[in-house]
């Protein structure tokens, strides 16, 4: 095998190898990112639920106090307040959600799913668990779930949720008594669960993959074509002309010019110690032709031949 091909086959095995390793950490990495930012989105969703559940607990729920006592109003509870916000902004967010999901509600559409309740299973079994996120394939594609548990921390929420005889006669009559009771301090009755595509962050973390992979490759080939040039010239090529010239040195050849030997590299001190190696062997080599030519031949009467 020639010395470029070797030198290629080499060349071409590492820059495969970095595209490989570039190519994994590169996908893990925009991957991750991708996911960071959509549990930061995720994130800031659920501040803005707590956030307006608190803006109903301190500010609407204090206003609508009598009116309740006449006529249940939902306004006044803090999970409605939060999922009709959000419904609003479905209007013009479809992809998002909201939800408070509830093993045991007062508002039917606020139970549970089977994969939620494993969700509420979950926060109940491991009080140490503040949040968690669950990826999941929707109709709409890849989809990440960001939840908090809704743990009981209020003694004014068992007056609606504790036993049937202390919840306002209103609600009763809203609701109905089935649903929404026994609620007991301290323990998780639901989690908050806010949903987010992650279809569009993956797609574009995608589409950088493949940009940066093309960039990577076309830099390689580039690379390739400019090491192959130069270490040809550099390298290849005076080998190629020093081994030339030995073999026809070799063959008999007294004229041993054309070495090149300039420069300070390697090579050039090569090719001047072959050309003086060279130089030293066509002069033994005259020498012995001189010989040849010049000696006396005789032949003794035996008929064999001899110098003299």
């Amino acid at each position: 095998m020639k010395l470029a091909t070797k030198y290629n086959f080499m060349l071409i095995t590492i820059l495969v190898i970095c595209l490989l390793i570039i190519s994994v950490l590169s996908y893990i990495i925009l991957h991750k990112h991708a996911k960071d930012e959509v549990i930061k989105h995720a994130s800031i969703l659920m501040e803005a639920g707590l956030a307006m559940r608190k803006y109903t607990i301190q500010e609407i729920k204090p206003l609508l106090a009598l009116q309740n006592k006449r006529n249940f109003l939902p306004q006044s509870v803090p999970s409605y307040a939060a999922t009709q916000n959000f419904n609003a902004l479905r209007e013009n967010h479809p992809e998002y959600r909201y939800k408070e999901a509830t093993l045991n509600p007062t508002n039917p559409r606020d139970r549970a799913a089977d994969w939620e309740a494993d969700i509420i299973s979950e926060f109940r079994n491991n009080r140490e668990l503040k949040k968690m996120t669950v990826v999941r394939d929707t109709p709409m594609g890849k989809t990440l779930y960001l939840a908090r548990p809704i743990r009981i921390k209020n003694q004014g929420c068992l007056t609606c949720h504790g036993v049937i005889e202390d919840a306002p006669e209103t609600m009763l009559k809203l609701y109905g008594p089935a649903n929404g009771f026994g609620w007991r301090m301290d323990e998780v009755v639901g989690s908050q669960i806010v949903s987010v595509p992650l279809s569009l962050p993956v797609n574009r973390a995608n589409e950088t993959f493949l940009l940066l992979i093309s960039i990577i490759s076309g830099s390689f080939l580039l690379l390739f074509i400019v090491l192959n040039v130069v270490v040809r010239k550099i390298f290849i090529k005076r080998i190629v002309t020093t081994n030339r010239l030995v073999e026809e040195v070799n063959q008999g050849k007294t004229d041993c010019s054309g070495f090149d030997c300039k420069g300070n590299d390697e090579i050039a001190n090569l090719s001047e110690s072959i050309e003086h190696l060279c130089k030293q062997h066509s002069k033994i080599y005259q020498k012995y032709e001189d010989s040849v030519n010049f000696d006396d031949v005789i032949t003794d009467r035996s008929g064999n031949k001899g110098r003299t």
